[in-house]
């Protein structure tokens, strides 16, 4: 994936199909706008881009910041996952911000993308004081010949799929919701610290992550969990707090996983959070402290279990359907 932050030096090789956003989550909602710059980036030849900031706006602003979804470097992973060739990812400048919505039309998308089609959600803004909006970007379209398709909201149920729906879900410890709504498991990625090393006098070595202060993270406590790190995936159990057993105080993403002897300090790991199971709390001993976190890896060993029979039922309905 092409990856660049200032447009005004940049000129692309090819013409582009752009999206534009916060892409904060990269969800089922942004995945369908990026299907669709996919499609035709496909039937035209056309390079396939994203167009996004790289803090949030209320940051630059002087506004209270938002914890967001995902950090700007686990957006970039989603992206190049998707197969986006090219991402524009620009600070939110005072230049930026003052640049009146023809203008970004005409100097960025036009001059430096070579823009040929835009596809935006129905709620999209842009340029000084957010005066652009989808119908000036289809009229300005029209008038400078590039193509612009406006598409509707994904919804679950009744409701669009937006970032703050996920954020409340996620702020509930509601997972297997948030993942519904996202498309995929909410994750955590970071790099594998040195702890305490408490895990390991109590017989289950753990990895540990320190979240970026951005990162929106669940309520504190235990989680199933699934880990990405060194090219494997490996089952566990995820504690987020602040392990008040030992007198901690710094905030951690500590794992256990499941039959792993591998030493991953300094690796990238990507830990996604698929259930909540209980709130973190003070054990009076490290005896009992142990105690639990046997049973939570019982109990999410039978988590996983109960996940696969129910993979091969509906497996096996499929089979003899055919």
């Amino acid at each position: 994936m092409e990856y660049i932050t200032d447009l005004r030096d940049y000129n692309s090789d090819r013409p582009c199909v752009v999206t534009l956003g916060k892409f904060d989550g990269v969800h089922r909602g942004h995945r369908k706008l990026i299907r669709r710059v996919h499609a035709l980036a496909r039937q035209h030849g056309w390079k396939a881009a994203v167009f996004t900031f790289s803090v949030s706006p209320q940051v630059k602003m002087g506004m209270r910041p938002m914890q967001m979804l995902m950090t700007n470097a686990e957006r970039r992973a989603l992206l190049r996952e998707m197969d986006v060739e090219l991402m524009a990812e620009c600070p939110f400048t005072q230049t930026l911000r003052s640049m009146k919505a023809e203008d970004f039309v005409r100097e960025l998308l036009l001059a430096r993308l070579r823009t040929k089609a835009v596809i935006v959600g129905t709620d999209f803004r842009f340029g000084k004081d957010r005066l652009g909006t989808p119908r000036l970007m289809k009229e300005m379209g029209e008038k400078l010949g590039f193509a612009v398709e406006i598409i509707p909201k994904e919804q679950f149920g009744n409701r669009d799929i937006s970032s703050s729906y996920i954020r409340e879900e996620i702020s509930e410890g509601r997972m297997e919701k948030a993942e519904e709504l996202l498309g995929y498991p909410y994750f955590v990625s970071g790099e594998i610290v040195h702890g305490r090393h408490l895990g390991h006098s109590l017989g289950f070595p753990t990895i540990n992550q320190i979240p970026e202060p951005q990162k929106l993270l669940p309520p504190r406590g235990v989680y199933v969990s699934r880990t990405l790190v060194a090219g494997k995936k490996m089952e566990g159990v995820t504690n987020i707090g602040v392990r008040p057993t030992v007198s901690g105080s710094s905030l951690s993403v500590e794992t256990y996983l499941f039959d792993c002897s591998m030493d991953l300090y300094g690796q990238d790991a990507r830990v996604e959070l698929l259930s909540w199971r209980r709130p973190e709390k003070r054990f009076d001993s490290l005896e009992s402290l142990q105690t639990a976190i046997d049973s939570d890896i019982q109990d999410a060993d039978q988590w996983f279990g109960k996940k696969k029979q129910a993979r091969a039922a509906v497996s096996g309905k499929t089979e003899v359907r055919d």
